[in-house]
């Protein structure tokens, strides 16, 4: 299903001009070789631009249309008219200079196959290059001294003649893409993707920019050992896909995960989303309204398009038409040695992802702080209130983002592993944070418990709500606010040494707590202490005969939201003298 969705998106973007046909490939390049009609190197001139990167603008390769790379693993392969200097200039500085000449003769070899009969001054220019070309004369080259060391670090170069790339010759394309579509080395099978009988390919092409995969790439379709082969067959004709499909779903990955506006992380997952039809729209509204991206537009129109996909109703933005039944796909890879694991992968109409999302949103819906800039909680932000904010490393769990992503793409219940990091956080922070109170709320709707009524499940305080533990909360809170008026700029307060036995043991905390809260009050003006006395009584006299000894998880998740809310209501407005 993911190979054939990204097949069909590739012949969506193909038929749009937006991707590289059969054959080719965006290949980022650093310098180009300018060679004269003799083939000889006349100079070195430097095709990298000017990109952005954080808040700084730096020089980074530039991406060409080239005939498309091999996959390279140990082995020595070339590629036509684009490479490193190992290949176009037999040297390196990887200290091993016969292994070097073995490249450049190699690719010597292939561009003599390509090139030799092409009509065009340019191929002949290149066929002499490499007949004249003499590496071991390489390091004292002028054309190459002020820029020997960036040419050695390894970036691509091509070939430029008479003021043009080589690569854009027509004649030359033709070779190559005579020799591409030739190229049928492999058995004949049936694809699995296209259904079409032809040459399977052994090889597919690397996957790249998945975070925390290999900088040259890992493989999504991938039998190296003998253990995952069967039948006698080798590599990827264990699962037979044609030349055409392999090209084609990997150029249309590629293509997604290296448009950085469209890349998202969840957790150890880099996630990538597209819709059928193709077009970026898709995207900005779904990277809005479920990852937190920048919107693109207006608040207004956005939440106008919004409400309007959600009932079904077709809109149009930026002179664009949203299909809310147009397919849409959610991927997450993960990164796994050489190879790409699948976190998740998710299909279904635009509209109905947009509702699921939409409901998961108003699941989450609690009262803020007022230093809080979110306005909705973007899913990176959910995951992030499950980690330790001090660690080094403050990746969530790994099966978490997927889980969780699924559930709300699914609109089923969360995963376990949601709540309980929440809940851990907690307990090792001793309070509650605005994420980790909407995560409570939000799990407790959509996995529905006895000990949880939903009149604490709201989202700012109930005053109304008889529930104990709820109350409880509210209690602990009040007694915090009382010790911090008695004692300004307190550093330390019953929150850092008794939540958590307070949400477990009430019976044993509350009572020490509530003595202590009589001799602060003493240190108050009488209106502040009746305001309290008020507050104490009130909440006592809803809590029934006693404390309750002990209080299990799902009633501790009732006082923190008690505490929360009434922390939250404090800060709300100021209190009455």
């Amino acid at each position: 299903m993911i190979l054939q969705a990204l097949t069909e998106y590739y012949r969506t973007l193909a038929d749009s001009g937006a991707i590289s046909p059969p054959g080719w490939a965006d290949v980022k390049v650093s310098y180009a070789l300018c060679i004269g009609a003799d083939g000889a190197l006349e100079q070195v001139v430097s095709v990298q631009t000017e990109q952005p990167k954080g808040k700084k603008t730096v020089l980074a390769p530039r991406l060409m249309r080239l005939p498309a790379p091999v996959k390279r693993s140990s082995g020595i392969l070339a590629n036509f008219l684009c490479d490193t200097s190992s290949y176009l200039l037999g040297v390196d500085n990887k200290g091993k200079p016969q292994r070097s000449l073995e490249c450049f003769h190699a690719c010597k070899a292939l561009h003599e196959e390509l090139l030799d009969g092409v009509d065009s001054p340019a191929a002949r220019a290149v066929l002499a290059f490499f007949r004249t070309w003499q590496p071991e004369q390489a390091a004292g080259h002028p054309a190459l001294a002020s820029c020997w060391d960036e040419i050695m670090a390894g970036g691509n170069l091509v070939f430029r003649y008479d003021g043009a790339f080589v690569h854009l010759n027509a004649p030359i394309q033709q070779a190559w893409d005579n020799h591409y579509q030739a190229e049928e080395d492999g058995p004949q099978m049936v694809c699995l993707v296209t259904g079409e009988r032809g040459a399977v390919e052994s090889i597919h092409p690397s996957i790249k920019n998945v975070q925390g995969a290999q900088s040259s790439g890992a493989a999504l379709v991938s039998f190296n050992a003998p253990s995952f082969c069967s039948y006698g067959k080798e590599q990827n004709y264990n699962a037979p896909t044609s030349k055409y499909a392999a090209f084609a779903y990997t150029t249309a990955l590629n293509h997604l995960l290296s448009d950085r506006k469209h890349v998202y992380r969840m957790g150890d997952a880099t996630v990538v989303c597209w819709a059928r039809c193709g077009g970026d729209i898709y995207q900005n509204i779904m990277g809005w309204a479920l990852f937190g991206a920048e919107p693109s537009y207006t608040l207004t129109d956005l939440q106008g398009a919004l409400n309007n996909l959600c009932n079904g109703t077709a809109v149009d933005l930026d002179e664009a038409r949203l299909d809310p039944n147009m397919d849409f796909y959610i991927l997450g890879l993960s990164p796994n040695a050489a190879r790409l694991s699948v976190r998740f992968f998710l299909h279904n109409s635009f509209g109905a992802f947009l509702r699921n999302a939409q409901a998961h949103q108003q699941r989450l819906e609690i009262v803020k702080p007022a230093y809080d800039k979110f306005d909705t909680l973007p899913l990176w932000k959910l995951l992030d209130e499950t980690v330790n904010q001090n660690s080094r490393d403050k990746t969530p769990t790994p099966n978490m983002a997927g889980e969780v992503l699924r559930s709300v793409l699914t609109n089923t219940r969360y995963p376990a592993t949601l709540l309980n990091g929440a809940a851990l956080r907690i307990r090792a922070e001793r309070s509650v944070s605005r994420g980790q109170a909407a995560i409570l709320k939000a799990y407790y709707l959509k996995n529905p418990h006895p000990d949880v009524p939903k009149e604490v499940l709201t989202v700012s305080l109930n005053p109304d709500s008889t529930n104990i533990p709820y109350n409880l909360g509210r209690l602990f809170s009040v007694l915090e606010a009382i010790q911090s008026k008695a004692n300004p700029g307190i550093n330390t307060t019953i929150k850092d040494k008794y939540f958590n036995s307070a949400s477990a043991t009430p019976a044993i905390v509350f009572p020490v707590l509530v003595n202590l809260a009589q001799k602060h009050l003493k240190k108050l003006g009488p209106g502040l202490r009746t305001y309290y006395d008020k507050q104490i009584a009130e909440l006592i006299s809803k809590l029934g005969e006693g404390y309750p000894p002990r209080m299990n998880l799902p009633q501790q998740g009732c006082f923190q939201l008690g505490y929360y809310h009434q922390t939250q209501s404090r800060f709300e407005k100021k209190e009455e003298m």
